[in-house]
């Protein structure tokens, strides 16, 4: 199963590796201010019960969630007592400055691998301790659960409250190098550590739901580098879904070097064996971007991301940064927004899709970049996601990033790799 931020998908799988899709659902995703955006716990924990239902029987359950989102709950009801505050979100902007005055982001960097962002969990979920009278009087009552949307759905349906260090890497209360939750973070971003669930590895078991044990759980980017079946340091991959992620193994030693580059640390997997590290990047606004232009009528549908016939829009000076939630890796600039340059009245609706299609590429383009000046990459990058599927934008990702370019031809990777741990 792969829980993502715009659907949750089941992928049926044999042994032999013969896999199809077994049932697909959408959710909302709402934005009921600026730079929030949240979802609906019940909702998503619904589809999942739906699709389970769908998939029919089983001889085991891999879930892969959509990482950083997280939220709060009841540990005696089990209800929910926020919405899922999205990865996306960004209204921590303010308290992780107010951090960053106090000198803490060297500490933070160094214990966690990640920079004081809004992207990450720690100061969602102090957030929500400070802001939501709910949550308050279930810690007062020794009643409240916090963390990622897997440790709330884990605790749901198979009533086990835990998590995977995988997922547990991009809260920013993990520390990197012990893969257990770190005390100083906890105390830094004011989560009580009590509240948070149990680390696991990612194949500890989870256990049952319907009598199906949940063997494997694991944050989606690093499930989709499994399932491209990158094992090996400098093997690399990119998933272009609602952003584009693009991780590469790194081996058991945390690379906390790329941090200078704008890049993350992050666990890639723990199967037992010791940790396996990766290097990340990703690009905030890839598959919300797209649903804009659809939405702004800039487009009909994806047929018109492909095929296009004109020049190369940033060759005739159009240039389109679709900045929707500020940048992420290596800029790490919140307070950026979309910007279009060079636009003439001859231009048209095609210009503009060609432009932003070409934008995601060249900030994808300058990850990989950045990724190759820490990790000897391997000779192709291999790609999955909804925008890959147009051959102008795979072919234009080649060309800005100096990369062979993979498409995999089936590209439930997520999913896939949720099954094959």
């Amino acid at each position: 199963m792969d829980q993502g931020t715009a659907s949750t998908r089941v992928l049926a799988v044999e042994a032999d590796g013969r896999a199809e899709i077994a049932g697909s659902l959408r959710h909302a995703v709402r934005h009921p201010q600026p730079g929030r955006v949240e979802q609906d716990p019940a909702e998503l924990l619904a589809n999942i019960r739906q699709l389970l239902a769908a998939a029919g029987p089983a001889d085991a359950i891999g879930l892969a969630n959509q990482g950083e989102s997280c939220l709060a709950w009841d540990a005696v009801s089990g209800e929910p007592l926020s919405p899922v505050i999205v990865w996306q979100d960004t209204r921590t902007v303010q308290v992780l400055a107010d951090l960053a005055g106090e000198g803490v982001a060297d500490e933070v960097a160094s214990r966690s691998g990640l920079p004081l962002d809004p992207y990450f969990s720690a100061a969602k979920l102090a957030w929500i301790g400070r802001s939501l009278p709910a949550a308050a009087a279930a810690l007062q009552a020794g009643r409240l659960r916090l963390g990622t949307t897997d440790a709330y759905f884990l605790d749901r349906l198979a009533g086990t409250f835990a998590t995977d260090r995988a997922t547990a890497s991009r809260t920013g209360l993990m520390n990197i190098a012990t893969g257990e939750w770190d005390p100083e973070l906890c105390r830094l971003f004011g989560v009580p550590i009590g509240c948070l669930p149990e680390i696991r590895s990612n194949i500890a078991g989870f256990g049952r739901v319907g009598g199906i044990p949940v063997a494997a759980a694991i944050v989606d980017q690093q499930a989709a580098l499994y399932g491209h079946g990158c094992r090996q340091p400098g093997d690399a991959k990119i998933t272009f879904g609602t952003g584009a992620f693009a991780l590469a193994v790194a081996g058991h030693e945390p690379p906390h070097a790329v941090l200078a580059s704008g890049l993350l640390p992050t666990v890639a997997w723990d199967l037992g064996q010791g940790l396996v590290y990766a290097i990340d990047g990703g690009v905030q606004d890839v598959g919300s971007a797209i649903e804009w232009a659809l939405q702004a009528k800039l487009a009909d549908g994806m047929a018109d991301f492909d095929g296009f016939t004109a020049p190369p829009a940033i060759g005739r000076g159009l240039v389109f940064v679709p900045a929707f939630s500020g940048l992420g890796c290596p800029h790490w600039d919140r307070s950026a927004a979309p910007l279009i340059l060079g636009l003439r009245p001859d231009m048209t609706r095609a210009d503009l899709c060609q432009a932003l299609l070409e934008g995601i590429a060249f900030l994808t383009g300058s990850i990989v970049t950045a990724i190759a000046s820490h990790a000897a990459p391997a000779d192709e990058i291999s790609i999955d996601g909804g925008v890959s599927r147009s051959g102008y934008f795979a072919q234009f990702l080649a060309d800005a990033s100096g990369r062979a370019v993979r498409v995999r031809e089936f590209g439930e990777r997520t999913a896939f790799g949720a099954a094959a741990l």
